[in-house]
């Protein structure tokens, strides 16, 4: 609940100074754009450093299947929902913006999580690659509803460079692997900022998984800070107004669709961690930056997007709250 409150906190600070300063046009500015595809760039990296290669790969069926099939049918769901609803040519793309994740927001509850050891593995691993799927998602769903053209190859050569990109820095990192630390730094810096510039975002969270700091701490500061940045950002941009009920809608049809695909790819696993996995939609600051980078050619998207977001993290308090009450009478039953 206080990243909720932290989160609206810092929504209405970006609006009251634009407010304030007469800010308007925001998403046209270069400026704006860049900064947008950094913080995203920040948060991949970030999301994917942390985790263990040789524990991914022990469950790699399942998260493959998590961040393919499951971001694409929880996509599918909420597109399919929010257009019945509200007719919104902006349905594709606006479910693909809040299908991920937060792997933010699963990190800050894994401590305490009664989740077994594999399902917390899944967990993260979902919630870390789910975020530059969702990325490469959002491109083509736009090109698909506003492209007459539809996908070219073009779009479906960035999956090459995308390939290259992360091939080129496993290159790299084998030549400074054992080299000083200022040295391995930098060439993180340097995958981060070429990543945002090229916004190859596949390839550099690829890259996080090898292209490993000596210190993680600075990194994990700045992934801290994107969020409220990211958040702030929106907020100025919501001197255009809010679209509430579409926002309501498309959050609790998020939260939602995660329970469908949960259920519908976790056989096997304990029932308790069945019901976490289905109850762990959290939006963060990929589906900001997502709304962010969105706006400059999708006007409104922002307006629909930020509601959303704070719907579907209210409905993660409030289930997971419920959960937990649930587990405790279960667990004394006799």
């Amino acid at each position: 609940m206080a990243r909720i409150w932290l989160l609206i906190l810092v929504l209405l600070a970006g609006w009251g100074t634009a407010r304030l300063a007469g800010v308007t046009g925001l998403e046209t500015s270069e400026t704006y754009l860049l900064a947008s595809q950094l913080l995203l760039a920040v948060g991949l990296y970030g999301n994917t450093h942390d985790i263990d290669p040789a524990e991914a790969r022990a469950h790699a069926r399942l998260i493959v299947a998590a961040v393919t099939v499951g971001v694409v049918l929880k996509a599918a769901l909420i597109a399919g929902v929010l257009y019945l609803f509200t007719g919104d040519p902006l349905a594709l793309v606006l479910a693909v913006a809040v299908a991920q994740i937060d792997p933010l927001s699963v990190a800050s509850v894994m401590g305490d999580s009664r989740l077994s050891p594999k399902a917390r593995t899944i967990l993260a691993a979902w919630a870390s690659f789910d975020d530059p799927v969702t990325v490469v998602l959002s491109v083509y769903a736009a090109t698909l509803a506003f492209s007459s053209g539809g996908i070219t190859l073009s779009h479906l050569a960035d999956l090459g460079w995308n390939a290259v990109f992360a091939g080129t820095a496993y290159v790299v990192w084998r030549l400074v692997r054992r080299g000083p630390a200022w040295l391995i730094n930098l060439a993180a810096v340097a995958a981060v900022l070429v990543g945002a510039w090229t916004f190859l975002m596949l390839g550099l969270a690829a890259a996080g998984l090898f292209l490993r700091l000596p210190d993680g701490r600075r990194l994990a500061q700045a992934v801290a800070v994107a969020f409220p940045l990211a958040a702030f950002l929106m907020g100025m941009l919501l001197v255009g107004g809010v679209a509430v009920a579409e926002g309501l809608l498309l959050g609790a049809v998020a939260f939602c669709a995660q329970g469908f695909a949960a259920v519908a790819l976790t056989w096997g696993l304990p029932v308790i961690d069945r019901v976490r996995l289905a109850l762990a939609q959290q939006n963060g600051v990929t589906a900001v930056i997502l709304a962010l980078v969105f706006e400059r050619s999708l006007d409104g998207f922002v307006a629909v997007v930020a509601p959303a977001v704070v719907t579907v993290n209210l409905l993660h308090a409030l289930a997971n709250r419920a959960a937990d009450t649930w587990e405790r009478r279960r667990s004394v039953v006799p």
